[in-house]
């Protein structure tokens, strides 16, 4: 169990690929601290599940769109376990509507922006002094496939500006905390939905899927690799974007539909 002793605290991790990647740690040695905003029983059902692993576990509610949840989540998991050597930033905001910019409210684009970058970084923040003074740590950081190349995707244009801002910021922050023995990695899932989100491989072979890998990707593929970019000798991995979509881009059909919808627009 490469992770005995390691204690990894994991946004959003009651539900979806959250879930998947705390049940794979785990299944590694690491304590997991869960996080949760609304889902207290499933966080308390999986912490329980962690627990009959043989490893510590914690529940802890806190909503990373604001930064008095972001404050009260890191608080409370620093208490509980001394010190947090992985931190996964999972959790943020999605609105599945999709909407022009010009039709956001105010308060949407504050939480979006504030829940899919601001709150990772202030975890960040909170957790570098124990992992510096450890000198070893693993930050990944959640985006969605093809962030890293910070292209157009309208009807989603808030979202894509938050993550595509945490891919600089995973890059700077890779290169100030290399000398410490931390990494930061960030993911970017493909179009995961549903239960495929928790499933694994083998739960979803039997199923195609045009333009992809030939099957849907699922909790097991991202968890993967946030298992491997954790492992001790990863140590040379760090300020990368690893995509993880099964060879499919859902954003450029989006912007050809948009350039269409534009072209053709009534005068």
């Amino acid at each position: 169990m490469e992770l005995m002793g390691k204690t990894a605290l994991i946004t959003g991790s009651a539900s979806g690929l959250g879930k998947r990647v705390a049940l794979m740690l785990a299944a590694q040695g690491a304590n997991i601290v869960l996080n949760y905003n609304s889902s207290k029983r499933e966080a308390l059902d999986l912490q329980e599940r962690l627990e009959r692993m043989g490893v510590r576990a914690a529940a802890v509610q806190g909503d990373i769109a604001s930064a008095e949840g972001a404050e009260k989540l890191s608080d409370e998991a620093l208490a509980w376990s001394g010190g947090i050597d992985i931190l996964i930033n999972n959790a943020g905001p999605f609105v599945r509507e999709r909407l022009l910019f010009a039709d956001y409210e105010t308060a949407e684009i504050a939480r979006l922006v504030n829940g899919n970058l601001l709150g990772a970084m202030l975890l960040d923040r909170r957790v570098l002094p124990e992992m510096r003074r450890r000198r070893w740590g693993r930050i990944i950081h959640f985006g969605f496939g093809h962030a890293g190349e910070a292209r157009a995707w309208p009807h989603r244009a808030v979202y894509a500006a938050a993550k595509t801002g945490l891919v600089s910021f995973t890059k700077s922050l890779a290169a100030e905390e290399a000398p410490n023995g931390i990494t930061v990695n960030m993911i970017g899932p493909g179009d995961i939905r549903g239960l495929h989100k928790e499933q694994g491989i083998d739960d979803v072979a039997a199923a195609g899927l045009e333009g992809s890998a030939g099957r849907p990707g699922t909790g097991e593929d991202i968890a993967r690799v946030v298992l491997f970019l954790c492992g001790m000798r990863s140590d040379f991995i760090t300020g990368s974007v690893i995509d993880v979509t099964g060879g499919y881009d859902p954003i450029r059909p989006n912007i050809h539909e948009a350039a269409n919808q534009a072209l053709f627009r009534p005068r």
